[in-house]
C-alpha cells in the first residue's frame, strides 16, 4: 500500500511556497550530495519542487522488518495457532519449536517476499518518477494466524501527477502476484487433504484458489470451499495471505492501491464510487455479522474515503493504462472470500 504522507522521510518535500524543513529523523540513502529539481508550473498546474537523493527513516523501517519477520516465524512455527500453542497447549514452547521451526521459517520467507515484492513495485516506481517516498515499512501482526498486517511506504503524492500515481498504485499489486502465485500454486500442489481436519479454524478460498485446486487436484481434493489450519502448508499460507493482501488493497476506497487507480481513472467522480462502496461494505459485515474487517473499515474511514488530488489532474492516460487500470479493479473478485477465516462446527 503507498500512502500519501509528508512524515516518512527527513528532508519533507514541500509542493511550491511552502519551505524545505529538516525533521531530524534519522537515515539517509544515495551520495553526500542533493540535487534541488523544480519544474515550472503551466496552465495553473502547481511546479514540483523536491530535494534529491531524498533523506529516508531507516531505523524504523528495519525494526518494523525485522519485529514483522520474527511474528510470522512464530505464526508458521506454530502451525498458524500461536495463541493457541501459547496459551492453551500442554506442549511446551520450546517442544513447539523444535517441531515447527523449519515451517516458521519458509513461511517467513515466502510471506516476505511476497509483501517486499508489492511494496517495492510502488518504491521503484516512486523512485522512477523521484516521487519522496520512504522505504517499506512492515505490519507485525503478533499471536495471529498470518503473524503480519501487510506493509506500507508514505510518498508525498503532491508530488505526482495523475499518471504517475496510477503508475505507483498499480505497480505494487501486479509485483505482489508475481511472486504470491507461483507460491500459492507450489503449496497447492504440497496440499494433502485426505486425513480428518481437526481444530476449530479454517480459511476460506477466493475464486482464484478454488480455480487453480481444480487444476493442480492435490491429494483428497474433493471441490473444498475451505481449508482447516490442519491441512495448511507454510507456502499455501503465504500464497493465501499473498492474495488476501492484494484484494483488499485493491479496493477503490481512500488511499488504498484501488483508491489510487480509481481516482486516475475516474478523477473526483471516483469519490462518489468510493462513498458507495463503504457504504455497501459497512452494511455487508453488519448484516453478515463479520467482524473480521472491522479493523480495516475502520482504518480506511480514518483515512478518509476521498482520495486527495493529485499535482496535475488533466494529465492523459491513454489506453493501455486505462484497460489495464479497470482490469485490475476486478482483482478482488478473484482474490478476496468475504469470510477469510471461518469457524468450524
Amino acid at each position: 500500500m503507498a500512502v500519501i504522507a509528508g512524515d516518512c522521510y527527513s528532508v519533507a518535500m514541500k509542493s511550491r511556497g511552502e519551505e524545505h524543513l529538516a525533521t531530524g529523523l534519522e537515515g539517509e540513502i544515495g551520495g553526500s550530495t542533493e540535487a534541488a529539481i523544480q519544474e515550472e508550473g503551466t496552465n495553473g498546474v502547481p511546479a514540483r519542487v523536491a530535494v534529491w537523493p531524498v533523506r529516508r527513516r531507516v531505523r524504523l523501517p528495519v525494526i518494523l522488518f525485522v519485529a514483522t519477520c520474527f511474528s510470522a516465524f512464530l505464526a508458521g512455527a506454530f502451525h498458524f495457532a500461536p495463541d493457541h500453542y501459547l496459551f492453551f497447549s500442554s506442549r511446551s514452547l520450546r517442544e513447539v519449536l523444535l517441531v515447527g521451526w523449519l515451517d516458521g521459517l519458509v513461511y517467513m520467507g515466502a510471506v516476505i517476499a511476497i509483501l517486499l515484492s508489492h511494496e517495492m513495485g510502488h518504491f521503484l516506481a516512486t523512485v522512477y518518477y523521484r516521487i519522496p517516498a520512504s522505504y517499506p515499512m512492515f505490519l507485525p501482526f503478533p499471536l495471529s494466524p498470518i503473524g503480519t498486517l501487510g506493509a506500507l511506504i508514505g510518498m508525498d503524492g503532491k508530488q505526482a501527477d495523475r499518471k504517475e500515481i496510477f503508475d505507483i498504485g498499480i505497480a505494487g499489486p501486479l509485483a505482489g502476484l508475481v511472486i504470491a502465485i507461483p507460491v500459492l500454486c507450489i503449496g497447492i500442489q504440497q496440499l494433502d487433504l485426505r486425513g480428518t481436519p481437526s481444530g476449530p479454524w479454517a480459511v476460506a478460498l477466493p475464486p482464484l484458489i478454488q480455480t487453480l485446486l481444480s487444476v493442480f487436484e492435490p491429494a483428497g481434493f474433493n471441490g473444498n470451499e475451505r481449508i482447516a489450519f490442519s491441512q495448511l502448508n507454510p507456502l499455501f499460507m503465504a500464497g493465501w495471505v499473498g492474495l488476501l493482501v492484494t484484494a483488499l488493497n485493491m479496493m477503490p476506497v481512500s488511499q488504498l492501491d484501488g483508491g489510487h487507480i480509481l481516482y486516475a481513472l475516474t478523477s473526483r467522480w471516483g469519490h462518489w464510487i468510493s462513498r458507495g462502496f463503504m457504504v455497501f461494505a459497512i452494511a455487508y459485515l453488519i448484516y453478515a455479522e463479520n467482524i473480521t474487517l472491522i479493523l480495516m473499515v475502520a482504518l480506511v474511514l480514518l483515512m478518509g474515503t476521498d482520495h486527495p488530488p493529485t499535482r496535475d489532474d488533466s494529465v492523459r492516460l491513454g489506453w493501455f493504462r486505462t484497460v489495464l487500470g479497470f482490469a485490475c479493479l476486478l482483482i478482488p473478485l478473484f482474490c478476496f472470500a468475504p469470510e477469510i477465516i471461518i469457524f468450524r462446527q
